[in-house]
């Protein structure tokens, strides 16, 4: 191996283009570590476990994410910004193989996210929101955004991946004792974009209707 001096920031952006490659059970700190041309403890002076590697990965994502600015500053509305953060967070995390396995959990290493963070919260706060309820709708729709793409990743594998989309025919053959569940899989496997949209804005709705007398 060469004596390859490396930085926090060359080990996260390998690891990051391995992921896609390898997805994250493959993913070791000796695979990255043979990527860069070090001996795997050198990454030890810089990530104490992966873990921790995982932490600075998943700030890499969220600064990439940002890079352009806060996603959703710019809308009219608070519910337009709630859909544009989560539209943002989902098209994010479908860029990584695992992503959603990557970045949820994950504690970020940066002050990024606190920045978009106040930035949706002052703008609830000025349109009449508590703290508490402002921060209550931001983690549901974020919870509802992690769970949906967690589904749609393990769903439907990333070309190059190895795996296989569900076979609905298959499936509706082993569950033809049960017709609507057999049924049901054009709807849990398939249109994800429409589907995704359709219940965040079910989502969206509710929030507004349980929090709105609050106000």
């Amino acid at each position: 191996m060469a004596t390859t001096k490396i930085d926090r920031a060359q080990v996260a952006d390998t690891a990051l283009r391995l992921l896609n490659e390898v997805g994250l059970d493959g993913l070791s700190l000796r695979a990255i570590a043979k990527e860069l041309g070090v001996q795997a403890p050198a990454l030890y002076w810089h990530f104490k476990n992966k873990q921790a590697l995982l932490d600075e990965m998943a700030t890499v994502m969220y600064r990439r994410m940002a890079a352009d600015g806060v996603p959703g500053a710019g809308e009219a509305t608070w519910q337009d910004q709630l859909r544009a953060v989560n539209r943002a967070l989902r098209a994010m995390l479908l860029a990584y193989r695992d992503g959603a396995k990557v970045y949820g959990g994950a504690r970020f290493t940066g002050t990024e996210h606190a920045r978009s963070m106040e930035v949706y919260l002052e703008r609830m706060r000025r349109e009449g929101w508590e703290l508490r309820d402002a921060v209550r709708a931001g983690t549901l729709a974020y919870a509802y955004t992690m769970g949906f793409v967690a589904e749609e990743q393990g769903s439907v594998p990333r070309p190059g991946e190895g795996g296989e989309p569900v076979d609905l025919a298959a499936r509706a053959e082993r569950l033809a004792a049960y017709p609507l569940a057999a049924a049901a899989g054009t709807e849990i496997f398939e249109s994800f974009d429409e589907r995704f949209e359709e219940g965040l804005n079910v989502l969206v709705a509710g929030i507004e209707a349980s929090y709105q007398p609050r106000r």
